[in-house]
């Protein structure tokens, strides 16, 4: 990928940008659709950027709309992408409800220590009661025999149907804010009302994940679509970067879910 391109990202996206070249490239020169693995957002939004200036259409899917993690794909302009072009599954996680109580991070946990690859999994939703995991339909056969217990609960998946997906029970707020910088410390400090030493302690602690990977570093630089997540606060998204203010602040947006 040339200069200028990799100028307007981070270094650390290099690779990604490398593998979303990759990516147009192969539909143009094989003039057929490419399907990528989930994206989380800010790899969503390289994409969209990416093809945007390669003039390669690209569409996203999740399963079900406002999917934070989506499958990419990209394709030529005489192909009219349909849902099964995304080669989507949903499985429901059977477990006893009446006596086990389930969370996000266990369920994400056993799949990841099973050896399953956070790209091939989407969003892990539920409705308080109900779980399911969106995933690639090629892996649904050996999900289903993979996991027979998430943490110390008996459970397993199943295949389900699109129809039944639950509707996720929380919602994202969004909150304008001026910042002085773009710093992990200060967007989290912000985004959920604590100071700057607070939040350096927390990500200096590993309390805090950004784009579902860990980091320890409280003056990394965030950009638009970034997620960062905060153990026993909840989630913030950077959603818009705006123009300054008289005082040189940055004008942002943040899309807050509490935990």
């Amino acid at each position: 990928m040339d200069e200028n391109v990799l100028q307007h990202f981070r270094s650390d996206e290099a690779p990604l940008i490398d593998a979303v070249g990759g990516w147009i490239q192969q539909s143009q020169d094989e003039y057929r659709p490419v399907l990528t693995n989930f994206l989380n957002p800010r790899q969503v939004y390289i994409a969209t950027t990416l093809a945007q200036r390669a003039d390669v259409p690209v569409r996203f899917n999740g399963g079900y709309a406002h999917a934070e993690m989506q499958r990419a794909l990209f394709y030529p302009d005489y192909y009219e992408p349909v849902a099964k072009d995304f080669e989507l599954a949903v499985l429901r996680v059977d477990y006893p409800v009446k006596f086990a109580t389930l969370h996000h991070s266990q369920i994400l946990g056993t799949l990841l220590g099973a050896g399953i690859e956070r790209e091939i999994l989407g969003d892990i939703l539920t409705d308080g009661t109900t779980w399911q995991v969106v995933t690639e339909a090629g892996m649904a056969d050996y999900l289903t025999g993979q996991v027979d217990r998430i943490g110390r609960v008996k459970a397993r998946l199943q295949l389900a149907d699109f129809a039944d997906l639950v509707h996720p029970l929380s919602e994202w707020t969004a909150e304008g804010a001026t910042l002085s910088s773009l710093r992990l410390d200060n967007i989290v400090g912000t985004g959920f009302h604590l100071s700057r030493h607070r939040a350096k302690e927390l990500i200096e602690a590993g309390h805090v994940r950004l784009n579902w990977a860990e980091t320890q570093k409280p003056d990394y630089e965030l950009d638009v679509a970034d997620i960062v997540s905060v153990r026993g606060f909840g989630r913030i998204r950077l959603d818009e970067v705006g123009g300054r203010t008289k005082k040189d602040k940055i004008r942002v947006t943040l899309a807050v879910l509490q935990k």
